[in-house]
């Protein structure tokens, strides 16, 4: 699943971002990080993924 949430941060990371922590403050952060530059977004998404894998 992981995997496939961090492809999914590739191209669509607020998506990314909603699946791992739902609608909470971080998507928003996500959301907002994209639409300002797809980089930004990008890295915010896989961070997030990574480190609810690694609580895990």
């Amino acid at each position: 699943m992981d995997v496939l949430r961090i492809l999914l941060a590739i191209f669509f990371p607020p998506v990314a971002a909603f699946l791992t922590v739902g609608f909470g403050l971080h998507f928003w952060l996500n959301l907002l990080l994209t639409f300002l530059g797809y980089v930004p977004g990008l890295i915010h998404a896989i961070w997030l993924v990574l480190d609810h894998a690694r609580r895990r």
